[in-house]
């Protein structure tokens, strides 16, 4: 079945799809990773690996949406009748993403709460995210989030996905070079007299440290850069085949790849930009913790540092943060629905209230995993984790290198890599990196991909031990 929805033209589509691959991975992990893998070594690493992985992958998604005008499921079953299952499997993957996706939306909501009602000290105390997480009223602001994110998809792609990005996308691109530029004017003189500055900060994150480099470290660096890609570009897991059977034919995809790659890295940069610089001048390195850490415990602090203009930048902060997961959010209960849609043959409106009733109480399980519902799960990559882990864990870390290696089997030596090539040339337009592509997909992505997945179920490090 032909979708009946679709994006107006190429400005509408780049920014769905930019504001799906700009969600809150970009604002949190990607400064993390930065800080953590050698600062410029990192991003010199990962800009590699946007330009080649991430490119083949983006490409392949969107391609394979427009020239199928399916979601996922459907869309390789026509390509290969066997092959449906890859698309059950790419289709699972927004399933479980959506369970808790709404959840860290309503932690950020929490967020902007505090700093618009006070003065932001509560957001500092030492067991405030703790404290809020673990106790059963936090589940409210994710069910509110997630009320949101049905209500825009409810109204379908160009009024209601399409309407929001284009709103969006400018704002929090303005918002992130506005507190970047901010960020590299601090300066704080500690006890010993000694000043720090944000222009130091800056130089943390982009001069490349090679101490203590050795192969394994290169490769784990690499590996993490690896893992960001997914994050940060909502590939293989079915989003951004959605989005591209939206995608009327006389859009160009080389200039749409090009550009959602642009925008999203840019973000992921600027965020680096905006972050490190500050954590450096309030809290050294040592505030640049992983995951939730980060965002709602060493930020806050260095807000609160700051005086009465750390209490504006922490509400510009937290509402860039929930515009990134809104954005993000509404793509994955997109990419569920188009499916649903095809599958069950209902419209968007009906399909929508029902995944809404579906995700509502997924989201209620999942933000009470910290409380009523609280487990704690040894994971295979050697980490524990309550309910919300255990999904992503299964989807981020598991589900999606698998795809990747199914869909480069596929592309590379089933259906060939001009498959692909004949859909980014409809138009007359010139795949540029086509003999970039055809390499990666056939001979590179299989290579990479199996050791990603060996990497996140942890039978890499068994071997490297």
């Amino acid at each position: 079945m032909k979708q009946k929805n679709s994006f107006s033209g190429q400005i509408g589509f780049v920014f769905a799809a930019a504001g799906s691959a700009v969600g809150v991975g970009n604002l949190w992990r990607f400064p993390y990773l930065a800080a953590k893998d050698g600062g410029g070594l990192f991003l010199i690493i990962y800009l590699a690996l946007v330009l080649t992985v991430g490119f083949v992958l983006l490409t392949t998604d969107i391609a394979i949406g427009r020239k199928t005008g399916k979601s996922a499921i459907y869309a390789y079953e026509s390509m290969r009748k066997k092959w449906k299952f890859l698309g059950v499997i790419t289709f699972l993957v927004p399933v479980l993403i959506m369970t808790y996706y709404a959840v860290i939306g309503g932690w950020i909501l929490r967020y902007i709460v505090i700093y618009l009602t006070s003065s932001g000290k509560q957001a500092v105390a030492d067991d405030c995210f703790t404290a809020f997480i673990s106790s059963p009223s936090s589940v409210w602001y994710g069910l509110i989030f997630m009320l949101l994110t049905a209500l825009i998809v409810y109204n379908g792609v160009e009024e209601g996905i399409e309407r929001v990005s284009k709103f969006i996308m400018p704002v929090l691109l303005i918002m992130v070079i506005g507190i970047a530029i901010f960020s590299l004017t601090l300066k704080t003189t500690l006890d010993d007299g000694t000043v720090r500055t944000g222009l130091q900060g800056l130089k943390v994150y982009m001069k490349p440290d090679l101490t203590g480099i050795t192969v394994g470290r290169f490769l784990q660096i690499t590996l993490d850069a690896m893992s960001q890609l997914f994050f940060s570009l909502s590939v293989s897991m079915g989003i951004m085949i959605t989005y591209g059977s939206y995608v009327k034919k006389d859009v160009d995809l080389n200039k749409a790849v090009s550009q959602i790659e642009i925008m999203d890295t840019g973000v992921a940069f600027l965020a680096g930009v905006m972050i490190i610089p500050a954590v450096f001048v309030f809290s050294g390195l040592d505030g640049m913790s992983a995951g939730p850490g980060l965002m709602f415990v060493s930020l806050p602090k260095v807000f609160y540092s700051m005086g009465t203009v750390g209490r504006v930048i922490g509400i510009l902060f937290f509402v860039l943060a929930g515009f990134a997961a809104l954005t993000s959010c509404i793509s994955v209960l997109e990419s569920i629905t188009a499916n649903c849609m095809e599958l069950f043959h209902t419209e968007r409106k009906k399909t929508t209230r029902v995944l809404s009733v579906i995700y509502l109480i997924a989201t209620a399980v999942i933000a009470l995993g910290y409380s009523i519902f609280y487990v704690e799960v040894a994971l295979p990559n050697g980490s524990t984790g309550q309910l919300l882990d255990i999904m992503d864990y299964i989807s981020n870390s598991f589900m999606m290198p698998f795809i990747s290696l199914l869909s480069a089997i596929l592309i590379g030596w089933i259906m060939k890599p001009s498959w692909i090539a004949k859909e980014m040339e409809l138009n007359g337009e010139k795949f540029k990196r086509k003999k970039l592509y055809n390499v990666m997909m056939r001979y590179i992505m299989p290579v990479i991909m199996v050791i990603l997945f060996l990497q996140s179920t942890g039978v890499l490090n068994l071997i490297m031990k």
